[in-house]
Parts: structure tokens; C-alpha cells; sequence
């Protein structure tokens, strides 16, 4: 083979590896933004585990669901949940179709009047995870009671005064709910993780962002949120 030829069969196979690698991937991240600290990721992934579940097969289906992590399972750790038996989407949980889980942080609108120099243009800040991999479905009614029991003490420790047992339900409520619902657990093949928050500026434009996110209007909370529905819900056609 000559030295030409060897070169050129080369320079395709790098640029296949490479196209392979990016289409591999779920998300855009520019350098600046990219975080691969695996404990910052999962403890990110812990605090904000209200995730979109993606799957496109055989069409697109995003289901918004609470999950657990268990970062000593697998490489990357494995996500545990479940969703609605009468969900199509239950059907990729044979351990072939590929899915990302979403894991989404505070975000926020950032004015140029904000920086040190304000000509510039307005930008939205944010942090997500998107972790990836295979869908298994969690069909054995034990093991779906312990995933519930996880998840339930992981959120109701969220509320000190909180007095609920779910050990305490009879078992023959909890098993019928349990027939209801599929769980799931993806073992992680690739974390990747996208914190936008303007830390490529200068410490000036920083102190600056920092600043004004104290003071600019938040969002709705929940509680704000639902209060409103339930008014507006209760004045049809308002």
C-alpha cells in the first residue's frame, strides 16, 4: 500500500471515530461550559432528581418523573424509577432502547447592563446533567415496594415535620397501587454535564451576575404557582 493511500485510510477512519463520538452525544457543550467532576455531578444529579425520561422509539416520548441515583452501581451509577403501567413508553424498558434522563438546575435571563462593559447581549444561564443509556423495566412486585420506600424517604425527608409512614400502609393497598405502575432502572453509559453561568468572564462581570440574581424577580414558586391555578380553575374561562 503506498505511504499516500495509508495516510488517507487513515484520515477517514479518525474522522468516522470522531463522527461516531459525537453522535453519541445528547447535548452541545462548548469548553468553557463542559463539567466532567463526577462527585459535583452526581451530588447536582441528587439535588435536582424531577428528570424529563427521553426515549424515541418508536416516536419521541419524554415522561417528567422523581428517580433515584445509586452512584456505586455501574460505572457512572445507575438511576432507578417508574412510571404509569398504561404508559406507552414502558415498552423501551427491554434493555436495548437508547434514553437520556434530564436533570435540569436553576436557570435565569442575564442582562448586559449587568456586566462591566455592557456592550453585549443578553444571555440565559443554566445547569443540566444528561445521563445516558439503556432502559431496564423492575417488574418484581419486592423489589418495586423497595424502590418506592427509597424514593418516598428521599423526598419526605425534604419535610422535617413531616409525619407519614409508608411502612405503615397495609400491604394489600400498597400491592394493588404496586400493580398500577412499571419501574425502571438505566445503568449510566455517559454523564454529561452543561453548567452555563458566565464563569469564562471576567471576576468584575461575575460579582456583577452574582449581584443582580440577588435582586431580579424569581419565578413562581410551587406554592405561588398552584394557588394561582387553583383560582383561576375555580373562575372558568378567566
Amino acid at each position: 500500500m503506498k505511504r499516500r493511500d495509508l495516510l488517507a485510510g487513515l484520515t477517514i477512519a479518525a474522522a468516522a471515530a470522531e463522527g461516531q463520538q459525537r453522535g453519541s452525544e445528547s447535548l452541545y457543550i462548548p469548553k468553557a461550559h463542559l463539567v466532567e467532576d463526577r462527585k459535583l455531578l452526581h451530588d447536582f444529579m441528587d439535588d435536582y432528581s424531577f428528570v424529563d425520561l427521553v426515549t424515541a422509539t418508536p416516536s419521541i416520548r419524554i415522561t417528567h418523573i422523581p428517580v433515584l441515583l445509586d452512584r456505586k452501581a455501574g460505572a457512572y451509577g445507575t438511576i432507578f424509577g417508574h412510571i404509569s403501567r398504561s404508559n406507552p413508553q414502558s415498552e423501551t424498558f427491554d434493555g436495548r432502547q437508547p434514553a437520556v434522563i434530564v436533570f435540569r438546575g436553576p436557570h435565569s435571563y442575564i442582562s448586559p447592563a449587568w456586566y462591566a462593559k455592557t456592550e453585549a447581549v443578553p444571555t440565559w444561564n443554566f445547569a443540566v446533567a444528561h445521563a445516558s443509556g439503556t432502559l431496564r423495566a423492575i417488574t418484581d412486585k419486592k423489589a418495586l415496594h423497595d424502590l418506592l420506600a427509597k424514593l418516598i424517604a428521599k423526598f419526605e425527608n425534604r419535610y422535617v415535620q413531616s409525619t407519614y409512614d409508608f411502612a405503615k400502609l397495609p400491604d394489600s393497598y400498597v400491592y394493588g397501587m404496586i400493580g398500577g405502575i412499571i419501574g425502571f432502572e438505566m445503568q449510566i453509559e455517559s454523564i454529561e454535564g452543561k453548567f452555563k453561568l458566565g464563569q469564562e468572564r471576567s471576576e468584575t462581570d461575575k460579582a456583577g451576575i452574582l449581584k443582580n440574581l440577588q435582586s431580579a424577580k424569581q419565578d413562581p414558586s410551587i406554592r405561588e404557582f398552584t394557588a394561582g391555578f387553583y383560582e383561576r380553575v375555580k373562575k372558568p374561562g378567566a
